[in-house]
Protein backbone atom coordinates (compact mmCIF):
# COMPACT_ATOMS: atom_id res chain seq x y z
CA UNK A 1 0.00 0.00 0.00
CA UNK A 2 1.28 3.39 -0.64
CA UNK A 3 1.66 6.28 1.66
CA UNK A 4 -0.08 9.16 1.61
CA UNK A 5 2.02 11.96 0.70
CA UNK A 6 1.91 15.04 3.21
CA UNK A 7 0.29 18.39 2.03
CA UNK A 8 1.83 20.52 -0.16
CA UNK A 9 2.50 24.00 1.62
CA UNK A 10 1.75 26.39 -0.96
CA UNK A 11 1.55 29.96 -0.40
CA UNK A 12 0.11 32.85 -2.52
CA UNK A 13 1.42 36.42 -1.89
CA UNK A 14 -0.72 39.58 -3.75
CA UNK A 15 1.76 41.93 -3.86
CA UNK A 16 -0.07 45.13 -4.23
CA UNK A 17 -0.01 48.75 -2.23
CA UNK A 18 -4.04 49.69 -2.99
CA UNK A 19 -4.78 45.72 -1.33
CA UNK A 20 -2.28 45.81 1.45
CA UNK A 21 -4.31 48.95 2.67
CA UNK A 22 -7.38 47.84 2.13
CA UNK A 23 -8.73 50.13 -1.00
CA UNK A 24 -8.25 47.44 -4.00
CA UNK A 25 -9.93 44.42 -3.69
CA UNK A 26 -7.82 41.52 -4.46
CA UNK A 27 -8.43 39.18 -7.15
CA UNK A 28 -4.87 37.99 -8.32
CA UNK A 29 -4.62 36.17 -4.58
CA UNK A 30 -8.42 34.22 -5.17
CA UNK A 31 -7.84 33.84 -8.47
CA UNK A 32 -4.21 31.64 -8.02
CA UNK A 33 -6.13 29.71 -5.46
CA UNK A 34 -9.04 28.82 -7.34
CA UNK A 35 -6.64 27.77 -10.73
CA UNK A 36 -4.44 25.61 -8.02
CA UNK A 37 -7.90 24.22 -6.52
CA UNK A 38 -9.21 23.11 -10.27
CA UNK A 39 -5.81 21.73 -11.07
CA UNK A 40 -4.21 20.21 -8.35
CA UNK A 41 -5.54 16.93 -6.73
CA UNK A 42 -2.97 16.11 -4.49
CA UNK A 43 -3.47 17.11 -0.62
CA UNK A 44 -2.23 20.75 0.12
CA UNK A 45 -2.13 23.37 2.24
CA UNK A 46 -2.99 27.24 0.80
CA UNK A 47 -1.73 30.60 3.03
CA UNK A 48 -2.73 33.59 0.89
CA UNK A 49 -0.87 37.00 2.09
CA UNK A 50 -0.84 40.76 0.71
CA UNK A 51 2.20 42.76 1.01
CA UNK A 52 2.66 46.39 0.03
CA UNK A 53 4.93 47.00 -3.34
CA UNK A 54 8.93 47.17 -2.40
CA UNK A 55 11.80 45.17 -2.34
CA UNK A 56 12.17 44.55 1.29
CA UNK A 57 8.35 43.64 2.37
CA UNK A 58 8.36 41.41 -0.53
CA UNK A 59 12.22 39.45 0.65
CA UNK A 60 10.78 39.45 3.88
CA UNK A 61 8.24 38.15 3.51
CA UNK A 62 9.64 35.31 0.88
CA UNK A 63 12.75 34.63 3.67
CA UNK A 64 9.54 33.81 5.93
CA UNK A 65 8.09 31.44 3.64
CA UNK A 66 10.76 29.37 2.43
CA UNK A 67 12.91 29.39 5.71
CA UNK A 68 10.46 29.32 8.65
CA UNK A 69 7.32 28.03 7.47
CA UNK A 70 8.91 25.61 5.05
CA UNK A 71 6.61 26.16 1.49
CA UNK A 72 6.97 23.93 -0.91
CA UNK A 73 5.46 25.90 -3.75
CA UNK A 74 5.16 30.18 -3.64
CA UNK A 75 3.25 31.90 -6.41
CA UNK A 76 3.96 35.95 -6.48
CA UNK A 77 0.78 37.59 -8.02
CA UNK A 78 1.65 41.17 -8.88
CA UNK A 79 4.62 44.55 -8.92
CA UNK A 80 6.28 42.24 -12.44
CA UNK A 81 5.54 45.25 -14.42
CA UNK A 82 7.81 48.71 -15.28
CA UNK A 83 6.07 50.87 -13.25
CA UNK A 84 8.77 52.37 -10.34
CA UNK A 85 7.06 50.54 -7.21
CA UNK A 86 6.87 47.32 -9.14
CA UNK A 87 10.19 45.77 -7.32
CA UNK A 88 8.71 41.68 -7.34
CA UNK A 89 11.67 40.77 -9.66
CA UNK A 90 14.44 42.34 -7.87
CA UNK A 91 13.00 40.88 -4.28
CA UNK A 92 12.80 37.29 -5.70
CA UNK A 93 16.14 37.29 -7.19
CA UNK A 94 17.68 38.95 -3.47
CA UNK A 95 16.43 35.99 -1.98
CA UNK A 96 17.11 32.80 -4.59
CA UNK A 97 19.56 30.58 -4.89
CA UNK A 98 18.72 29.85 -8.30
CA UNK A 99 17.00 31.20 -11.59
CA UNK A 100 14.86 29.23 -13.45
CA UNK A 101 14.35 31.46 -16.86
CA UNK A 102 12.40 29.42 -18.89
CA UNK A 103 9.54 29.92 -16.55
CA UNK A 104 9.69 33.70 -17.48
CA UNK A 105 9.94 33.24 -20.93
CA UNK A 106 7.57 30.34 -21.24
CA UNK A 107 4.40 32.76 -19.79
CA UNK A 108 5.48 35.96 -21.71
CA UNK A 109 5.18 33.62 -25.10
CA UNK A 110 1.69 32.33 -23.68
CA UNK A 111 0.27 35.81 -23.10
CA UNK A 112 2.01 37.41 -26.15
CA UNK A 113 -0.70 35.76 -27.83
CA UNK A 114 -3.37 37.70 -25.69
CA UNK A 115 -2.28 40.79 -25.56
CA UNK A 116 0.65 42.61 -26.93
CA UNK A 117 1.89 44.52 -23.15
CA UNK A 118 3.13 41.46 -22.16
CA UNK A 119 6.82 41.89 -23.23
CA UNK A 120 6.62 44.64 -20.49
CA UNK A 121 5.99 41.65 -17.98
CA UNK A 122 8.93 40.32 -15.84
CA UNK A 123 8.08 37.15 -14.78
CA UNK A 124 10.43 34.91 -13.61
CA UNK A 125 11.27 31.87 -11.44
CA UNK A 126 13.30 30.88 -8.44
CA UNK A 127 14.17 28.21 -6.06
CA UNK A 128 15.29 28.97 -2.41
CA UNK A 129 16.43 25.43 -0.93
CA UNK A 130 13.48 23.61 -1.66
CA UNK A 131 10.90 26.53 -2.50
CA UNK A 132 9.80 26.63 -5.91
CA UNK A 133 8.85 30.55 -6.66
CA UNK A 134 7.08 31.69 -9.20
CA UNK A 135 5.98 35.38 -10.25
CA UNK A 136 2.77 35.44 -12.26
CA UNK A 137 0.57 38.41 -13.19
CA UNK A 138 -2.13 40.07 -11.04
CA UNK A 139 -5.53 39.87 -13.28
CA UNK A 140 -6.59 36.11 -12.88
CA UNK A 141 -7.70 35.60 -16.80
CA UNK A 142 -3.68 36.24 -16.99
CA UNK A 143 -2.98 34.23 -13.82
CA UNK A 144 -4.58 30.77 -15.87
CA UNK A 145 -2.87 31.76 -18.95
CA UNK A 146 0.60 31.63 -17.26
CA UNK A 147 -0.10 28.95 -15.14
CA UNK A 148 -1.47 26.64 -18.47
CA UNK A 149 1.80 28.04 -20.13
CA UNK A 150 4.28 26.72 -16.99
CA UNK A 151 2.93 24.31 -14.62
CA UNK A 152 3.77 20.76 -16.13
CA UNK A 153 6.90 21.50 -15.20
CA UNK A 154 6.33 22.68 -11.78
CA UNK A 155 5.50 18.73 -10.17
CA UNK A 156 8.97 17.14 -11.95
CA UNK A 157 10.34 20.31 -10.74
CA UNK A 158 9.14 19.95 -6.95
CA UNK A 159 10.55 16.38 -7.17
CA UNK A 160 14.15 17.54 -7.63
CA UNK A 161 14.13 20.23 -5.29
CA UNK A 162 13.30 17.89 -2.62
CA UNK A 163 9.68 19.10 -1.63
CA UNK A 164 6.36 17.78 -1.28
CA UNK A 165 5.08 16.22 -4.21
CA UNK A 166 1.90 17.26 -6.50
CA UNK A 167 -0.20 15.57 -8.72
CA UNK A 168 -2.61 17.36 -11.41
CA UNK A 169 -5.72 16.66 -12.97
CA UNK A 170 -4.73 15.14 -16.52
CA UNK A 171 -7.74 17.14 -17.81
CA UNK A 172 -6.50 19.95 -17.10
CA UNK A 173 -2.76 19.97 -17.15
CA UNK A 174 -0.29 16.86 -17.46
CA UNK A 175 2.43 17.17 -15.30
CA UNK A 176 5.33 15.56 -16.75
CA UNK A 177 7.79 13.33 -15.46
CA UNK A 178 10.47 10.35 -16.77
CA UNK A 179 9.73 7.42 -16.42
CA UNK A 180 10.35 6.50 -13.05
CA UNK A 181 10.15 9.27 -11.76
Amino acid sequence: MTEPHAPARIAIITVSDRAASGEYEDKGGPGAEAWLREVVTSPMEITRIIVPDGRESVAETLISLCDDRGADLILVTGGTGPAPRDLTPEAVSDIAHREYPGFGEEMRRASLAEVPTAILSRQTAVSRGKTLIITIPGKPSAIATCLNAVFAAVPYCLDLLGAARIETDPEKIKAFRPKGA
